[in-house]
Formats: structure tokens, C-alpha cells, sequence
């Protein structure tokens, strides 16, 4: 069976790896990957939006089944584009991908079916939004409407921030067209939490529970990230949690969606905030998380090639998942300066006999050589009997692994173990 997964960072690497575990595939390829991706599957240097090479690519390969991980290709409808020259594939179609790819849309969607997230209005308008910043409380959270890396969001302290935040989107394009449309939304506060969910239209099957770490500093101090680390599963996500976020988010969800005539097909990602009042939606992504997946994938003990064939063939409901009781802790190794300006082009070092995996996220082969290329570099994940177990072998591995300019938050999991012990 001939595989493509489109895209090139850490999840994409983590999806590759699970997926080559199924005998059944003969030949699996990453468009475009990256030099860690190119030891465990044909990397072709086909950009992950360049649908059309994608569609000759995938056409002149007689690829039989493709899987679409980010953000952007889906929005764009590489699903749709693929699936009309008769390749089957795992992800949403472009009218479902607009959960993630306006967050205009994602609320209207919440307010028109009750699903609970933070008061919120939307605007298209910079005076209109500058003036209503006035009426609110502070702090308050200014979101680009579009795609933005996973940076379009800012939390403004003080009402001279919140003004700053609006300019920055709407007046200077700080995050171009996806800035032309805003939501202001209520601060929420409270315990994160991430649930990746597999889901056909009809059944959605949350997976295991993850704890993202955002902030590139120690502390969860500085700039927002496209994440430093994530830890599963989530202390905070008990039973009873799941059991409210299934009856009154993920099904009521995925039924909108169908009311819509937008049925979402793949992997949804929900971004939760466990609030006093209970758990509510902080976002959608449409797509598997990064680094979420990273944690998530690893711990899935039944066949990830097999779950994706039935979320496709919309038989979700037929299929077992297990998961294992194993905890599993990522560690994002960066170059310095990230999510800022930073140096590219040193050689990565990385033993062999390590008590973790390596997914690669921002390097590339250089003179037969791994080097840095990007802003993340290597997520180290390790799996251990408990959070305490696996932070120490990925931490160990961390260690021993070799970048210049290499930097990592010390604390990842810190916030898991407290709510553990408290």
C-alpha cells in the first residue's frame, strides 16, 4: 500500500512513524518532510500548500491513501482536491476546516448550538473594536480570525495592551490577512487541557488527554510558542470532566457540524479550559496538535493506519482504540532566540541507544549531516509508568542530544505534578 503524509514538522514525523509500524505499507512518502522524516519515509521537496504538486505527485504515484496534517493545506481543500481524483484521505474537506480556519466561524458556530466557550464579538472594523475594548474588563484575549502559525493570539493585561494588540492585527498586518477580522473574547481562567479526537461525521472517540506548555520561558513566562513541551495524560481531564466535555462539547460539536452541512471528517483537536463553571472551548483545531501528537500518538496501542481508514470510511464506530496506562512526556528542543530571530546550520547530534524517541521538526541533511533549520527543532518524547518516570527519561535524553545554540524549558510537566499531588 503507497502512503503519502503531507506536511514536513514533528507531528507530521510522529504520524510517519506510526503509520510505517503497519505492515501493509509498501511505500510511504512525506511531502515535503525534513531530514529526520527522510529516515523513516521518501521525502519529496513538494510544499505542503502547493496542492496542485501534491495532486501530481500523489496522481502520478498511484498513492492509496494520503493523510493531510496541517493547518494550511486544509483550509486551502487539499482533502477535497485529492478526493475528487479518487485517493482516499484522512482529514477534513475545506467547508470543515473552517472550525480552525476562522475562529469568527468557530464561535458563531458555539453561540448558535450552546456549546460553552467565552463571551465573545467579533469585528471587522479597528474603531469599532478599539471602542468596544473600552466597555470590558481587562484582561481580555484579542484572536486573528485566520491561520497564524498558532501566534495569533494575544492576552492584554491592561487596556493600553488591548488597543496595541487590535492595532497590531488589524492596522500594521501582523499576521496579514488574517488579522482583517478579530474576536475580542472573555478571559478565562483555569486549568488547559487538549483532547485530539478521531472522529467520522457520526462517532467521535477522544484520545488520550495532553497538557501543551506554550510559553517559551520557564515559568510559562515570555512569548507564546507553537509549543515547548506537552505531558499526557492530563491530570486535570478525570472521568467525570470527560464525561461532560463528551455530553455537552465533543458530540454536540461534531452534531453542528453535520447541522451545518459541514461534516467534519479526521482528527479535531479541542482546546479546553477546565473554568469554574466546567470545561469550555478555548478553540478548535481541525488537524492533530503539535507537539500534542508527539505524546498522544505514542501512547495508541491499536494500528493508526487501521483508525484512519475507518474515520474515512466512516466506520469509527466498528473500531476498538486502546490506548496504553503508560505516561508519555515531550521535551521541545529550540534554537535559541525562538519564537524571535534565531541561527540555523549547526550540526545535531543524536546517540543511538537513547530511552526516548526523536521527532524531528525544523532540520534538514546537510554534506550527509542533520543541521538546524528551524525554530523547533527535535521533540524528545519518552513513555514511562507515570508523568515522574517518563519527564526523567526524556530529560536524560535531552541531555545527551547535541545542537549549538540548543534551548529547552526545564519545567516541562511541573504544572501536571502539582495538580497530581494537590
Amino acid at each position: 500500500m503507497k502512503v503519502l503524509v503531507v506536511g514536513g514538522g514533528g507531528r507530521e514525523h510522529a504520524i510517519v512513524k506510526k503509520l510505517k509500524e503497519n505492515q501493509s505499507v509498501t511505500e510511504l512518502y512525506c511531502l515535503p518532510g525534513n531530514g529526520g522524516i527522510a529516515r523513516d519515509a521518501v521525502c519529496v521537496p513538494i510544499g505542503a500548500t502547493d496542492l496542485e504538486g501534491i495532486l501530481a505527485f500523489a496522481t502520478e504515484h498511484k498513492i492509496d491513501y494520503a493523510v493531510v496534517a496541517p493547518d494550511d493545506p486544509l483550509a486551502l481543500g487539499a482533502v477535497d482536491l485529492l478526493e475528487a481524483a479518487g485517493i482516499a484521505c484522512f482529514g477534513p474537506r475545506k467547508n470543515a476546516a473552517v472550525i480552525e480556519a476562522s475562529k469568527v466561524f468557530a464561535k458563531d458556530l458555539m453561540k448558535r448550538y450552546g456549546i460553552p466557550t467565552a463571551r465573545y464579538e467579533s469585528f471587522d472594523d479597528m474603531e469599532k473594536a478599539l471602542a468596544y475594548l473600552r466597555t470590558i474588563p481587562m484582561p481580555t484575549v484579542v484572536k486573528a480570525d485566520g491561520l497564524a502559525l498558532g501566534k495569533g493570539v494575544l492576552i492584554a493585561r491592561t487596556l493600553p495592551e488591548a488597543e496595541e494588540a487590535v492595532r497590531s492585527m488589524m492596522a500594521d498586518h501582523r499576521f496579514g490577512k488574517s488579522g482583517e477580522r478579530i474576536v475580542i473574547e472573555e478571559f478565562l481562567e483555569g486549568p488547559e487541557i487538549s483532547v485530539l479526537s478521531f472522529t467520522d461525521g457520526k462517532t467521535v472517540v477522544p484520545m488520550v488527554s495532553s497538557m501543551d506548555h506554550k510559553r517559551a520561558g520557564e515559568g510559562d513566562i515570555g512569548p507564546n510558542t507553537g509549543g515547548m513541551g506537552t505531558v499526557a495524560p492530563n491530570p486535570y481531564y478525570t472521568p467525570a470532566v470527560a464525561e461532560r466535555c463528551m455530553r455537552e462539547i465533543f458530540l454536540p460539536t461534531i452534531r453542528a457540524m453535520v447541522a451545518e452541512g459541514r461534516p467534519f471528517k479526521g482528527c479535531l483537536y479541542f482546546g479546553l479550559m477546565l473554568t469554574k463553571d466546567g470545561p469550555k472551548v478555548i478553540e478548535y483545531n481541525c488537524r492533530f496538535g503539535d507537539p500534542e501528537t508527539q505524546v498522544v500518538l505514542p501512547l495508541l496501542e491499536t494500528d493508526l493506519l487501521t483508525v484512519m481508514q475507518a474515520v474515512t470510511r466512516e466506520r469509527l464506530a466498528e473500531c476498538e482504540l486502546k490506548f496504553s496506562t503508560d505516561a508519555a512526556a515531550c521535551v521541545i528542543m529550540a534554537s535559541k532566540g525562538y519564537p524571535g530571530t534565531y541561527e540555523k546550520g549547526y550540526p545535531i547530534t543524536i546517540p543511538e541507544n537513547l530511552e526516548a524517541q526523536v521527532f524531528v521538526a525544523g532540520a534538514k541533511t546537510q554534506n550527509n549531516s542533520l543541521v538546524t533549520s528551524g525554530g523547533r527543532v527535535l521533540g524528545v518524547t519518552a513513555l514511562g509508568a507515570d508523568l515522574p518516570a517518563a519527564l526523567d527519561k526524556a530529560y536524560s535524553a535531552v541531555k545527551r542530544i547535541h545542537f549549538e545554540n540548543a534551548y529547552y524549558r526545564r519545567d516541562i510537566g511541573k504544572r501536571a505534578l502539582a495538580a497530581k499531588e494537590g
